[in-house]
């Protein structure tokens, strides 16, 4: 081993003497703002609504306001099924409770525009048997005040009421269902996830105490973003679907950082460092990729702020808060542990249990002893070297295999239909989804699936009369009820209720909303309607995501560049990363929207796929595969700085973290399948579908893809013209740091020797990847 050199860029940077200066002290106040975490963010979830699909500013959404403050009934939000049994609900004593129930649910404040079957003889509000009515209501207010009147009247009206059974339901019923049950299963998830993630650790690692570290880190940038979020509901309305997010990426990531600086670390300390010199020297190197996977990682998930559904928009608060707290510990809280802990970060070593015994080859103590925990020697790695050395001599073959296997993955992706989110979501014995179901089974006509036409300006009856027969006609119309008014004579507010064939948001009612905006009216018409909020939803969409997929291609191309210097690798990055994320797309559609596994899953499949999930995911899952390419990445170009051999340097990237990028890819992954536990069927797919394309990022593309692409590339890989190269030598970051040796200057053959030394970044391998990895 080369002789330990405590270079000063190594011991005393300036970011160095940062974070380690009052270790002790750091770790105190890191304490104490977590505890304020814990108390601030306490509640979170019960601020958050669960709707955010619409576009705020669409005409769907203008009419749905407008409704609700002119004609509260044409809006109803609650509904309470009574069952009657054999007695029918035309029955004298049934129609008697019946009324007493509605008058009840009246002069409750809060509640205003309550019909039912029985005051209107509508045949929509009788089931088809007769055994079965509505009563419907309205419960004023926006989406947290009307939850809270929900809770306290719900109690007293479900249940045995006389001759009647009466089970409450509604689109408020289902979305404060929907919040209630997100957050018991993120609470299981946790359960399942923590446990679980700290046994791969200590697979990983070796030393619990090495493993405690990451998870550390994760729970702090959770409770840390769970406070951000409260801070943000008192301004603006947050989805309670953030929360997933939140948990997966704050333990996925964390971990993820903390793995990269821990191993790094613990090279240092295994080739002699002093603990003072092994963080400075680690905060240069894999500080610095931590920090750049960060910023793409964050950049990825602001692309979703220019759309304007909170949905959306909520992931965005949660991805970034998680992303910069994760990356903050990382650089912060983690280097003062390390600094503390030194050599005892290879304490408590829990494999030697499996070894029955066996003393390992040269086990000792002080630097010896770290050499051996971290897994240092010829063979570290050699298993990730062999697969790097097999796929560049098989270059073309693994390039044209990968793209093409990869790309039919994602071929059921053509087919995707898009919807959106109803009570199917929840589980099947949910009551406000057994409400719905039978609405939908038992009940005439297609129940939520009606369109309404809001007219605003005075008109007359014949007027009306002459709009609604010429609607009436239109292909898709099945029938036109209406016009209801505001008062006698000419009017300044009605509305048209239309009934379109087949299912509610199908592409005959999609039809029929353009339809109806195109007609001529005497008045200004606007259609609202399940179908018609998913029209403006998608309109919302196509018009923002080329700015979300510039966002995202241009500053990862500009990051890329900043850490490698080349104009190839940033395009190749962006193209492979959107190439890992097919089978994630094709899986989507096969089992989501067409129903394969949903037996084994446990959902009810829809036959169409929730408009804003394929653009959450996408994100999500390009910023990991993002995380995952800088780590490569970064190592690669240090060796090739060093030494200018280029296919040696792909090797040696993919030897020093193959096993680190699997080994956090494994661990995301439990935590996203943990998550899609979940029984709301698109917290199910978000989790599912990440985790696919977390695995296929790591264990495809960056395994397979990336080395034979390189290999094809050549040296052409780390050309830049010279601007650019003059403008990466004054602002580019590489983990080498400047100590690296120019490649050009190097001079080394294609066989050029790995190399050892602290100072140099050591070049062996960390005994939690050689368990990983070889």
């Amino acid at each position: 081993m080369a002789e330990v050199k405590n270079s000063g860029p190594a011991r005393g940077g300036g970011w160095t003497r940062f974070v380690t200066a009052r270790p002790r002290l750091s770790l105190l106040v890191a304490l104490v703002i977590t505890a304020l975490a814990v108390f601030a963010g306490s509640g979170v979830g019960d601020r958050m609504g669960s709707g955010g699909w619409e576009d705020p500013d669409a005409e769907s959404t203008y009419a749905t306001h407008v409704l609700e403050r002119e004609f509260p009934a044409s809006q109803p939000n609650l509904l309470l099924l009574l069952d009657a049994g054999a007695a029918g609900v035309d029955d004298g004593a049934v129609a008697a409770e019946a009324r007493r129930l509605a008058e009840r649910l009246d002069a409750e404040p809060g509640v205003s525009g309550v019909g039912s079957y029985w005051g209107s003889k509508s045949p929509a509000l009788r089931s088809e048997d007769g055994r079965q009515a509505v009563i419907a209501a309205r419960i004023d207010g926006e989406e947290k005040a009307a939850g809270e009147i929900l809770q306290r009247i719900a109690p007293e009206y479900r249940g045995t009421h006389g001759p009647v059974e009466v089970s409450v339901g509604g689109p408020l019923a289902v979305r404060h269902e929907m919040q209630t049950v997100i957050q018991e299963d993120l609470l299981r998830a946790e359960l399942i996830a923590l446990p679980v993630t700290l046994v791969l650790l200590v697979m990983v690692f070796g030393s619990a105490v090495a493993a405690m570290l990451p998870l550390g880190i994760g729970i702090v940038a959770i409770l840390g973003t769970n406070a951000v979020l409260r801070g943000i509901t008192e301004f603006t309305d947050v989805s309670v679907f953030a929360q997933n997010l939140t948990t997966a990426l704050g333990l996925g990531l964390a971990i993820d950082y903390a793995l990269f600086v821990v191993r790094r670390f613990r090279e240092e300390l295994a080739a002699g460092a002093d603990p003072q010199a092994a963080i400075g020297t680690t905060l240069r190197t894999a500080g610095r990729t931590v920090l750049f996977s960060a910023l793409t990682v964050a950049v990825s998930l602001a692309a979703m702020l220019v759309f304007p559904q909170y949905f959306l928009r909520s992931f965005a608060y949660a991805g970034i808060a998680v992303v910069l707290l994760a990356a903050a510990a990382a650089l912060i809280l983690l280097p003062a542990a390390l600094l503390l802990l030194g050599e005892r970060v290879n304490a408590l070593d829990l494999r030697r249990l499996f070894r029955r015994g066996r003393k390992p080859a040269g086990e000792g103590t002080g630097a010896a002893a770290g050499a051996t925990a971290d897994g240092a020697g010829a063979g570290a790695g050699a298993g990730w070297a062999r697969t790097a050395a097999l796929v560049m001599r098989r270059a073309p073959v693994f390039v044209v295999a990968t793209t093409a296997g990869l790309v039919l993955l994602g071929l059921p992706f053509l087919d995707v239909r898009f919807g959106t989110a109803d009570d199917r979501q929840l589980p099947a014995t949910a009551e406000s989804r057994v409400v719905q179901d039978k609405l939908r089974d038992g009940f005439p006509g297609s129940p939520g699936g009606g369109l309404t036409v809001l007219a605003e300006g005075r008109a007359t009856p014949a007027q009306y009369a002459e709009y609604r027969e010429r609607i009436q006609v239109l292909d898709g119309v099945e029938r036109v009820d209406g016009p209801v008014t505001s008062g006698a004579g000419a009017q300044s507010h009605a509305y048209f209720t239309v009934v379109p064939e087949g299912e509610a948001v199908g592409s005959t009612a999609q039809s029929v909303v353009g339809e109806l905006r195109a007609q001529e009216a005497p008045f200004d018409a606007s259609v609202t309607g399940a179908a018609a909020v998913l029209v403006d939803s998608k309109d919302a969409i196509a018009d923002r995501l080329p700015w979300a997929a510039a966002i995202i291609v241009v500053v990862t191309l500009l990051l890329v560049f900043l850490l490698t210097g080349s104009v190839l690798i940033p395009l190749q990055a962006v193209v492979l990363n959107a190439l890992s994320l097919t089978a994630m797309f094709g899986a989507v559609v096969w089992v989501f929207q067409d129903g394969h596994l949903s037996g084994l899953l446990g959902f009810t499949p829809t036959g169409d796929i929730e408009t804003t999930l394929p653009v959450l995911m996408f994100c999500v899952a390009f910023g990991l595969s993002m995380d995952y390419g800088v780590f490569l990445l970064s190592r690669i170009k240090e060796e090739y700085d060093a030494t200018g051999d280029h296919e040696h340097a792909v090797r040696f990237g993919l030897r020093h973290t193959g096993g680190l990028i699997t080994a956090a890819a494994v661990i995301l992954a439990v935590v996203m399948v943990a998550i899609g536990t979940s029984r709301v069927t698109n917290t199910k797919m978000l989790g599912l579908g990440v985790a696919l394309a977390v695995l296929m990022d790591a264990m495809v593309v960056r395994s397979l893809l990336v080395p034979s692409v390189m290999k094809l590339t050549g040296r052409l890989t780390w050309w830049a013209p010279g601007p650019l190269r003059r403008f990466h030598d004054r602002f580019g970051i590489s983990e080498g740091g400047a100590e690296t040796a120019p490649a050009a200057a190097s001079g080394q053959s294609e066989t050029a020797p790995e190399r050892t030394g602290a100072s140099e970044g050591v070049r062996q391998d960390s005994r939690d990847k050689e368990s990983v990895g070889s």
